[in-house]
């Protein structure tokens, strides 16, 4: 009887960061917190991180994204989505410390838009987004040699989301691309389909998340699904045929939210059925048949103006990250509006509420030692490309 032999099989290295034994400093996930954390049991908590921020004074300026926990985001100095609070940061130019309550690539995005004397920190490090993990540099450089071995690179213009990483906004930069938000998404495919010499051949490669750039293109631009195709970085080519890639439109990234990619046509049917009257509102990171089905669209900050003016006594599913609906809810009971979560599943973003009131103790009272912990830095050439894409966007009509 023959033994076996043993395959020499390597595992490669994002399987080794799938699995946590390896870690990548260029990635949003893989990374460890240093430091000895309060205990969460510790009832001086909330005590220790008001007298470590009164110490501080405006010598930093804490920011809280809208998925934050709410034991955060009493701390917050501003609360927003991720674009306001980077822009919000870039406006306090006294502030020496920017604490982000996020997640890894909104402290990105603020180091890039802040002053270089201004130190940006994250509370957890391995605070991250799975949708920008599903991105790499090296992933998207590889997409862009197969658009080229194609023949139709130089008619592709990228169109990146705000929730990507420094280094592919930085590619978006290079390659004459703009950042969008969920805010500006249609305002930024126009604008990208009109650099071409020909709009009728001019195509986007929309990053990282696939949903925003469909629901933009078929909702809001009036483009068919037969005009999208997927990219998948783990296939050869992305699995996709140089003709497939020469007659679309839009190129979607394979990626996606793993939140608001739990939200299903279920879902809507189920609410309606068990709420009569319901309207059901949703993030444009959902998918396609969800937004098709939902009464209203739009961003975290479109969400929260469209409850402020809704009318007393009326009935709301939302589809969007757990912390912001409940506390939407409670802000909302007094006047008679019932707000619920779309699915019966909890969904809270797990990589967000990494960011705890232990982690913000200990980062506040860090700083009031005088120990950065922490800090966000992008080097001097990624910041540039980056700013420049940032600085497209800025510039939209």
């Amino acid at each position: 009887m023959t033994t076996a032999q043993p395959l020499d099989v390597q595992p490669t290295p994002l399987a080794l960061l799938l699995l946590g034994r390896e870690a990548d400093p260029k990635s949003e996930r893989g990374v460890e917190c240093p430091g000895d954390l309060p205990a969460p049991s510790d009832p001086d908590l909330v005590e220790r991180a008001r007298a470590a921020k009164a110490k501080l004074g405006e010598k930093v300026f804490v920011l809280g994204h809208h998925y934050q926990r709410d034991e955060v985001i009493e701390f917050a100095d501003v609360t927003g989505d991720s674009f306001k609070l980077a822009r919000d940061a870039a406006a306090r130019p006294n502030a020496e410390y920017i604490v982000f309550c996020g997640v890894h690539f909104m402290a990105e995005s603020a180091d890039i838009l802040t002053g270089d004397d201004q130190q940006v920190i994250l509370p957890d490090l391995a605070a991250g987004c799975s949708m920008a993990d599903m991105a790499t540099a090296e992933q998207v450089a590889e997409c862009w040699d197969v658009l080229t071995e194609a023949g139709v690179a130089d008619q592709v213009v990228p169109v990146s989301y705000m929730n990507s990483s420094a280094d592919i906004k930085a590619f978006t930069g290079k390659h004459g691309g703009t950042i969008c938000t969920s805010s500006n998404a249609e305002r930024a495919l126009e604008w990208a389909f009109g650099q071409g010499e020909d709009r009728a051949t001019t195509k986007v490669l929309f990053l990282p998340d696939q949903h925003l750039g469909r629901n933009t293109a078929v909702r809001d631009l009036g483009l068919s699904l037969d005009d999208c195709v997927v990219y998948n970085p783990h296939k050869p080519n992305g699995g996709l045929t140089a003709e497939e890639l020469r007659a679309a439109k839009m190129i979607l990234w394979r990626g996606h939210c793993s939140v608001h990619g739990r939200f299903s046509l279920d879902s809507v049917n189920d609410v309606r059925a068990r709420i009569p009257g319901v309207n059901v509102l949703v993030h444009p990171e959902c998918k396609h048949e969800v937004v098709a089905a939902a009464d209203y669209v739009g961003s975290t900050e479109y969400i929260i103006k469209a409850l402020e003016a809704a009318p007393a006594g009326s009935k709301w599913a939302i589809g969007t990250e757990l912390n912001l609906v409940r506390r939407l809810a409670n802000r909302f009971a007094p006047e008679g509006k019932e707000i619920v979560f779309l699915d019966k599943t909890v969904c809270f973003c797990s990589t967000m509420n990494r960011i705890d009131l232990p982690h913000l103790v200990w980062t506040l009272e860090s700083l009031a030692d005088g120990k950065v912990v922490n800090r966000i830095q992008v080097d001097e050439e990624t910041e540039h490309f980056a700013k420049l894409a940032l600085e497209r966007m800025l510039a939209l009509p």
